[in-house]
């Protein structure tokens, strides 16, 4: 087994050219054979035990060959990219060119290769860091929301429905004078002006009061799910059985005891404040990180291979579907609820992963720019990290992470540093 060339067809890409000699190919062929005659009946011969020959000129001597190559593949294909030196960024695209038992096999595998990249500028980065003023409008909205949390619910009956009411109300729907699937509910709490129905639902039962029954008229929505009432006059009954508002308590030091760790509502005032101003400065140091990678990407060349993007895209999506599993989700119920299909998820994800891997390639030049050095004990270190993370083991996340590749990981993060620690923030 060797490889023959290494062909440069383009930019990232090449052709290997492999052999497989005549004598590896004949004992591929009977490994294959001595697997699979146990499966083969021939006349004369007990189930299994038919020679080889026979079966080569029943059923053609190409029988085995498939089987014979797919026990080579892997052993010879990826000890010729070795050989070759090349770095892959995916799996190589392998055809037969030739095939036969007096001349071997011959191969050859289209390959896409990690691209040069040139970075210039990376340090002394100018961006300008600002840090959004926390005003008493967005104190006070935290104050709303702990008396949200404390509102009260009453019923509403000495005048008509207003936005902002809970209306509880029996409703069905017909096109045409006839009902239709999915129009109907009893007892549905609707607050009114919240935008949960179509157009023209929610205000028409503003102005009617509790023990009303009455019909609005609407019309569906062109872009409308369903599409036989896409654009749809429709006429709703409705029968409006009650009528409620929220009730919100006064904020007051008896409140925030019951409901804080605090006190007082001074107290709990400054608290608030003191945590919007560190999120603040969080959120502002999170935008100088992501302006200072934004430079680094404007700096860097490189001819990229579209599948790097493609590769990208496709784990981003595999990660969306790790962090729905423990929620019992799948990726089909997803786009149920969420009426997108895989093209568009994967659209939505295209920016970002194109983003993410421009920045990586850079991080990771940058890194052998700067000669970084990963110590065998910070190797050792991010392991232990890991396996405390994860609750398993370190050789059990040994055996999933490859050494190397957390070794990189590591380096890019120390370039990472270098960017920052040198980067002028004004």
């Amino acid at each position: 087994m060797s490889l023959k060339a290494t062909n440069n067809v383009g930019t990232n890409s090449y052709e290997l050219e492999i052999e497989i000699p005549a004598k590896d190919f004949e004992e591929a062929l009977q490994k294959a054979y001595l697997r699979a005659r146990k499966n083969i009946s021939m006349p004369g011969f007990r189930k299994g035990k038919a020679p080889r020959k026979l079966i080569e000129k029943e059923y053609g001597e190409e029988v085995f060959y498939e089987d014979a190559v797919n026990l080579l593949y892997a052993p010879v294909v990826n000890g010729a990219i070795d050989e070759s030196g090349l770095d892959l960024v995916t799996q190589p695209e392998v055809e037969v060119v030739a095939i036969s038992k007096e001349e071997g096999v011959q191969l050859k595998a289209k390959c896409t290769t990690r691209p040069e990249v040139e970075v210039k500028d990376y340090k002394g980065i100018e961006v300008e860091k600002v840090v959004n003023a926390v005003t008493d409008e967005d104190v006070q909205k935290k104050l709303d929301e702990l008396r949200e949390k404390n509102v009260r619910i009453v019923t509403v009956d000495d005048r008509a429905a207003e936005n902002g009411d809970t209306v509880k109300i029996d409703f069905e729907g017909f096109k045409d004078d006839v009902a239709f699937e999915g129009g109907k509910a009893e007892d549905f709490d609707l607050e009114l002006g919240s935008g949960q129905f179509i157009p023209g639902f929610e205000d028409q039962i503003v102005g009617h009061s509790a023990g009303e029954s009455f019909d609005i008229n609407v019309t569906f929505p062109e872009e409308y799910q369903v599409k036989d009432l896409a654009g749809a006059p429709a006429v709703f009954k409705i029968n409006l059985k009650s009528i409620s508002k929220k009730e919100l308590p006064e904020l007051d030091d008896d409140m925030v005891k019951d409901s804080t760790d605090f006190d007082t509502v001074d107290e709990y005032k400054a608290d608030i404040k003191a945590k919007l101003e560190e999120a603040a400065e969080k959120a502002a140091d999170a935008k100088v990180e992501g302006d200072i990678f934004d430079k680094v990407i404007e700096n860097m060349t490189a001819e990229i291979p579209e599948v790097m993007y493609d590769n990208r895209v496709n784990e981003m999506v595999a990660e969306l579907e790790q962090r729905m599993a423990p929620q019992g989700i799948s990726l089909d119920m997803y786009m149920q609820f969420t009426g997108q299909t895989i093209d568009t998820i994967k659209k939505g994800y295209a920016e970002q992963a194109e983003k993410q891997v421009k920045l990586r390639l850079a991080l990771e030049k940058i890194a052998e720019l700067e000669k970084v050095e990963v110590t065998d004990e910070e190797l050792e270190e991010e392991f232990k990290n890991l396996s405390e993370t994860y609750k398993m083991e370190v050789d059990q996340i040994k055996a999933l992470i490859p050494a190397e590749n957390l070794k990189m990981d590591l380096s890019v993060g120390k370039a990472v540093d270098i960017i920052k620690e040198s980067a002028v923030i004004k």
